[in-house]
């Protein structure tokens, strides 16, 4: 009988605790729905409407590019359109054929649109675009067959629009889609998946300014996805990039552009009192257009195979020997330090010997005789130069001042890709090469030869130093910065100083004087001693590989004498040995100097000169 009651009273608890279970747990739910529906609720609202929209960037245009005078735009925009896909919108078995009959109508292949559209978004109602820069009566063939093209649409997409460029490629470079490795760099800086970014030249170089601010649009979806046509749609407008007017005279970069004709090389045009670039010319450069297309992979792939290398801006991107224009560094040096008297003389033979081997001087093999300082620079006497180099100045010496003028380091000029070239020192001789600096290097290096590689870009910086009195500004291709709606000028770009000498005035009013006699008595005296204007520079040749085998430097500024300083241009040009005809490049500096200062075309001015006669010769290339 107890035994009974016990079972009783055993059972009568555990339902009273199931009961008091069951209570708390009711008690816990009710709270929590208490939470959310009246303490949470706006919170909870918020989010289930977030859940449930689905937003749509609207692409901002970029904004315009300008020459110097902000008139008719280098680059401009395009109306286009990305054609998009909703791959779970589409029926599994029609799949293929909406996808090759789109491929028709886009004129690409299956297997281009395929490839975007990978397995994992069979089921991906978000639309993914696999074209861009479709033109509008591409679209409207689409439109026309919409019935047989479900999950297929399309949304406006500016395209860029460059406005023959020619050769401010190199400066104004390219856009295009932004890639993985791209998006994971760029992400927190706000840039999305299908984005278009700059690839290259001002147009990667100022992308943050000319890219805009995205609009967007949002719409209200249902669960799976598709939209709800009777919701409202909100819209955030766009707001169109920046507009870039550049430091380029466009009159000046044409005329430097058919200076140097179809051979490679590359100008340099330059004001050296702001560093304003007015011209920069590399040859032989490509169409920014090419980068508009659908099949924009396979037209890089033909530039990057061209052996000619027409996507390098060779006046940044290319170093050479500076030949005997590095004599004007080797001028201030022995000037400043008053190592070898600039009043007396060394007899050049046309040849001398030095260690094992016999050092002949390439201007006059049979030798110019005695000469100073200033007929040494004049007649660009090689003997003159590696005795005193060797002898007097020395290459530590030589290399500071090589450092002086810029050499070995990049000036940061505003577009990606420039390098530093290179000036040799016995302690990098000797971990390199583990070898001893031997008098021959030094002799080498004093008219510019061996391991010694500068830009064109230096080389106008070089000259520019020498015109300035030993202050060297920061080269530069943006002079402004303007508002896209009202034009107003948000910022100008200022000069910059990057290097200021502490060499006398003097020196370098002695070293203008000597380049001067360069043009007035010397090796350049036929191509350049111009009635237009007075010139002062430096020939040069650099020899390479074959024997024999030249480029062709020329540096310059003019006019020689001013009293205005600032209407000074500094003119740098290379052209490389692989042209028929190499030592062009001081006729083309004399080409551009008319032009510049007589406000003549190419035409007018090779006719002004007289040069007509060379043209046949000069157009001709290997």
């Amino acid at each position: 009988m107890d035994s009974n009651n016990d079972d009783d009273e055993k059972q009568h608890r555990r339902i009273n605790v199931l009961q008091i279970i069951f209570i708390l747990i009711f008690v816990v739910y009710s709270g929590k729905l208490f939470a959310m529906q009246i303490l949470h609720g706006d919170i909870y609202r918020s989010r289930a409407n977030d859940i449930s929209k689905r937003t749509a960037v609207l692409p901002a245009q970029r904004g315009e590019i300008y020459d110097r005078y902000f008139n008719n735009p280098i680059v401009s925009n395009t109306d286009s359109f990305a054609v998009r896909i909703a791959p779970a919108e589409i029926p599994s078995e029609n799949i293929e054929g909406v996808l090759k009959h789109l491929a028709e109508i886009l004129n690409t292949t299956y297997e281009k649109i395929e490839k975007k559209l990978p397995s994992q978004y069979q089921y991906l109602f978000q639309p993914v675009e696999i074209a861009s820069n479709v033109p509008f009566k591409t679209i409207a063939v689409i439109a026309e067959h919409f019935d047989v093209l479900p999950g297929v649409t399309w949304q406006p997409k500016p395209m860029r629009n460059y406005n023959d460029t020619g050769s401010l490629s190199h400066i104004i470079g390219y856009v295009g889609d932004i890639t993985r490795d791209e998006l994971t760099t760029l992400y927190n800086s706000g840039y999305q998946q299908w984005d278009v970014i700059g690839k290259a030249g001002i147009e990667r170089q100022y992308d943050e300014l000319l890219r805009g601010k995205e609009g967007r649009e949002t719409r209200v979806v249902d669960v799976r996805g598709r939209l709800a046509r009777d919701r409202e749609i909100i819209r955030e407008a766009p707001e169109m990039g920046k507009n870039i007017v550049l430091t380029i005279d466009r009159k000046i970069q044409t005329l430097a552009e058919k200076a140097l004709g179809q051979r490679i090389g590359a100008v340099t045009v330059m004001r050296p009192t702001t560093g304003e670039i007015l011209a920069m010319v590399s040859y032989p450069w490509y169409n920014p257009d090419v980068f508009n297309r659908n099949d924009v992979s396979d037209e890089y792939q033909k530039l990057i195979n061209d052996p000619n290398k027409p996507l390098l801006n060779r006046a940044i991107q290319s170093s050479y020997p500076p030949g005997s224009t590095f004599k004007i560094v080797m001028t201030t040096g022995i000037i400043n330090e008053d190592a070898f008297s600039i009043d007396k003389t060394i007899d050049c033979p046309g040849e001398i010997s030095y260690g094992d081997r016999l050092w002949r001087c390439h201007i006059r093999k049979p030798g110019h005789g005695r000469l100073n300082l200033r007929n040494a620079l004049a007649q660009s006497c090689d003997i003159y130069f590696w005795v005193v180099g060797r002898d007097y100045l020395g290459i530590e010496r030589i290399v500071n001042y090589s450092n002086e003028f810029g050499f070995g380091k990049a000036s940061g000029i505003d577009i990606p890709g420039e390098i530093d070239g290179f000036i040799p020192t016995p302690q990098w001789k000797d971990r390199r090469f583990h070898e001893r600096w031997q008098s021959g290097d030094t002799m080498n290096i004093s008219i510019g030869q061996g391991y010694a590689l500068v830009t064109p870009l230096q080389m106008a910086n070089m000259v520019s130093m020498v015109v300035n009195d030993g202050i060297m500004y920061k080269p530069h291709l943006v002079k402004e910065i303007r508002d896209p709606v009202t034009g107003a000028v948000e910022k100008q770009i200022m000069p910059e100083v990057i290097k200021q000498s502490e060499i006398s005035s003097v020196v370098f009013d002695k070293v203008r004087e000597d380049m001067r006699s360069v043009i007035s008595e010397g090796t350049a005296q036929f191509p350049l001693n111009i009635k237009s204007v007075e010139i002062a520079g430096k020939t040069g040749t650099s020899e390479v590989g074959i024997q024999d085998h030249w480029h062709s430097w020329f540096v310059a500024f003019a006019p020689y004498l001013t009293e205005n300083p600032e209407d000074r241009i500094v003119v740098s040009i290379i052209v490389e040995a692989v042209n028929k005809w190499e030592w062009w490049s001081p006729y083309a500096s004399a080409i551009i100097f008319q032009g510049i200062f007589k406000d003549q075309t190419f035409e007018e001015a090779v006719a002004a000169l007289h040069f007509q006669y060379l043209m046949p010769v000069q157009n001709r290339r290997e």
